[in-house]
């Protein structure tokens, strides 16, 4: 990959004027009134792992030690005469993606409706999140058979987009609330990373596998009307949107099929972490444009947890501090990085801190294949 880390938003960008126009307020504010997340069965160490792979090579070693991960939540393959994982066909790793996105996903959606106040009946919409597997039909279908869901809820499919997915997702939910007023509608992105794995002694793959982990989390929006969620510490309005697709880095993360293990094999180019973080700043301040906000008004930012190096660049970049940053290094060290859902992992935690005040805002960051930053802008 060779991109200009340093380029400018480029040719075809319109001014902030002309991308943002001050626009009249709207009669229907859309707010996330719900959170939910959950894992696979079995949390692993980093050491953990290296044990059971046997693996000895100290530069890959040292990629599973240096991660800032100190658990993930993983489904491993049935051990091998030798004691390590056996190797598994493209057709098992995809019955595995079946297994654990709808078990992780049901109870992810679970919890956020309890925590919505809602049960299964409530919901209208539902737009369903993976790229670590396909299915036809969907899972948003799956799902609603397994849970009794009504057969005339509307649903969205959003299928490998990878881990800025989630909030594409929520921009899809947060219109179709607008639209839809009064009626729930869910976010779930469900993961099962270890369906994506592939068992060789490369560097490329020593990467992938020091970093995924298993993971689903779900987040309720209601559309209510403006203003009516004001002051409501837990209960933030979604209040714009905003993207940056690096078409120059549009290799940088991407599935390739691997023909000598005849599965797909995903790929992080190691200068993904300079191109997120010289992009950082463009968006962000794409996304406050013309809201007479500046960065050191956001109160809460809530960064996809997509590595360490991949933080640091973000953190750096746009004038961050540790803390500031502490849900996403926390995620990341609790669960990996578990693709579209780690940002709302992160938000769940926020939620727990009980730290969020009436009229603070906050900055939603995902960033994945592309390569691509999305970003939303939201307040209690």
């Amino acid at each position: 990959m060779t991109v200009d880390i340093a380029n400018t938003p480029g040719q075809y960008d319109r001014t902030l004027a002309e991308e943002f126009p001050i626009l009249p307020p709207t009669q229907y504010d859309s707010t996330i009134v719900g959170v939910g997340t959950a894992s696979s069965a079995t949390a692993y160490s980093q050491q953990d792992l290296l044990d059971t792979f046997a693996i000895s090579d100290p530069k890959i070693r040292s990629v599973f030690l240096n991660s800032a991960i100190g658990r993930r939540f993983l489904e491993l393959p049935l051990p091998a005469s030798d004691g390590t994982p056996s190797s598994e066909t493209q057709a098992d790793l995809l019955g595995r993606h079946k297994k654990l996105a709808v078990d992780m996903g049901k109870r992810a959606l679970q919890a956020c409706l309890d925590d919505a106040g809602a049960t299964i009946s409530d919901i209208r919409h539902l737009c369903c999140v993976t790229s670590t597997g396909f299915l036809t039909p969907g899972l948003s279908a799956l799902l609603i058979r397994e849970l009794g869901i009504d057969r005339h809820c509307s649903r969205t499919d959003i299928v490998g987009m990878g881990c800025n997915a989630g909030l594409n997702a929520l921009n899809v939910v947060s219109s179709w609330s607008v639209a839809n007023p009064g009626e729930l509608a869910v976010v779930l992105c469900t993961e099962a990373c270890s369906a994506a794995y592939v068992l060789d002694s490369t560097m490329r793959t020593a990467v992938v596998n020091s970093l995924f982990g298993d993971g689903a989390a779900a987040l309720a929006v209601v559309g209510r009307p403006a203003g009516d969620s004001a002051g409501t510490p837990d209960r933030p309005r979604i209040l714009k949107f905003a993207s940056c697709i690096i078409p120059d880095a549009v290799d940088a993360m991407r599935y390739d099929w691997d023909s000598v293990q005849n599965r797909f094999s995903f790929f992080l180019d190691p200068q993904i972490p300079y191109v997120v973080g010289a992009h950082a700043e463009i968006v962000a301040d794409r996304l406050l444009a013309n809201t007479g906000l500046r960065r050191s008004d956001i109160a809460h930012w809530l960064v996809h947890a997509g590595g360490k190096k991949v933080i640091d660049a973000v953190t750096v970049n746009l004038g961050l501090n540790r803390h500031e940053v502490r849900h996403t290094t926390g995620v990341l060290r609790d669960y990996g990085n578990v693709s579209s859902g780690s940002f709302i992992f992160s938000y769940e935690r926020l939620l727990q801190e009980r730290v969020t005040a009436p009229g603070d805002y906050g900055v939603l960051m995902t960033m994945g294949p592309g390569s691509t930053i999305e970003t939303a802008l939201v307040q209690w």
